[in-house]
């Protein structure tokens, strides 16, 4: 049974970074312990400074939680897991708090981040071929499962991607030791979009894009080899999203604001770059869903950089626009894209030396 939890302990690398708990407003408040305070570094340095004392989240848009946290909650599928899965064992999800949501994902969620208590039911092994996971996604989503089924159906699939974000249906398993993302068809994805996936991530690493190494599982399934993952070590993530406060469920950023972000953050031209090169292949391959949460950035040795690139393929977006406007745009050209480039100060000679890059590696498509 899910207890109630008033308090959680963060921890990074297993040394304890803070304290989260609700204020009576029902915001979040959260505090540094001391020792990281003297030897640690800012988890999310726009919005929890490394400082003594209690901090408070803003209301909007998580919630009252702070962004690098709400990074850590399920999203889509893996809500839509956690929540039937609560029903299954009589809990409303709908009077759970923030803290009873961080103790589900405990120390099995995404990123570097461990929460405690811990009330996560575990990550389970792969014990089915992928295509038996791909037809019970599709029974969840189209609720054909029988209600004796049901239970033991839910905690499987939750073992495998309770933790995870995004709106496609996915699992995070081992194979042959190292980890992977296997997404699977949405109800209103095409037959193909493994395939589609697939191999525009093939065009993206030709057009110069650092992507993690993906393949096609059983000739339909997508799969990424995780970046919050190398061996035994975990990297911290921080979406653009949680890091700018910006939401993911309708348009709330401008690739400038993307750029400028970059270069606060990170302090490096050459990120600056990677982010100027992923807006232009967005642009060109018509990647309309690049909503807050499809940029992350990483950190390792308490130093920022732009993370691998991830959710590459064409998309209707928000409205048939893009989600993130370039130059206020929403259906941008190469000329929005250089005009970014020269309201935040990035050499335009570089912007254009990019451009002509990514449209190369994508004149035969």
């Amino acid at each position: 049974m899910v207890k109630s939890v008033s308090l959680v302990e963060v921890s990074y690398q297993n040394q304890l970074v803070g304290k989260l708990a609700l204020a009576p407003n029902r915001a979040c408040a959260f505090e540094y312990n001391r020792e990281w305070i003297s030897n640690g570094f800012s988890i999310s340095p726009f919005h929890l400074p490394l400082k003594p004392g209690v901090m408070l989240a803003r209301p909007t848009p998580f919630d009252g939680l702070f962004g690098l946290f709400n990074d850590s909650l399920p999203d889509g599928w893996g809500r839509l897991l956690v929540d039937r899965w609560l029903l299954n064992q009589g809990v409303d999800p709908s009077g759970l708090s923030v803290p009873d949501r961080l103790s589900l994902v405990g120390a099995d969620g995404m990123g570097a981040l461990c929460y405690a208590p811990d009330q996560n039911p575990g990550i389970g092994p792969i014990l089915h071929p992928l295509g038996y996971y791909a037809r019970q996604v599709a029974k969840v989503l189209g609720e054909e499962e029988s209600a004796a089924a049901s239970t033991a159906l839910l905690e499987e699939l939750l073992k495998l991607a309770g933790s995870s974000g995004g709106a496609r249906p996915k699992v995070l398993v081992k194979i042959d030791g190292e980890d992977w993302l296997v997404k699977f068809r949405a109800s209103v994805d095409p037959e193909n979009v493994g395939e589609i996936e697939y191999q525009h991530s093939l065009l993206a690493k030709k057009a110069g894009i650092m992507m993690p190494e993906t393949t096609l599982f059983e000739g339909k399934y997508f799969g990424t080899r995780r970046f919050d993952r190398i061996g035994d070590s975990r990297i911290l993530v921080h979406s653009a999203s949680g890091l700018l406060y910006a939401s993911h469920r309708m348009p709330s950023l401008d690739y400038t604001e993307l750029l400028k972000a970059t270069m606060a953050l990170t302090r490096d031209i050459n990120e600056v770059a990677r982010m100027f090169r992923l807006m232009v292949f967005n642009v060109q391959i018509g990647n309309k869903d690049d909503h807050a949460k499809n940029f992350s950035f990483i950190c390792e040795n308490a130093s920022w950089k732009l993370s691998p690139a991830y959710d590459l393929l064409p998309s209707i977006g928000f409205g048939g626009q893009h989600t993130t406007t370039v130059n206020g745009n929403g259906n941008p050209t190469l000329a929005d894209c250089l005009e970014v480039a020269r309201v935040t100060g990035f050499p335009l000679k570089r912007a254009k030396e990019i451009s002509g890059e990514v449209m190369e590696a994508l004149r035969d498509t």
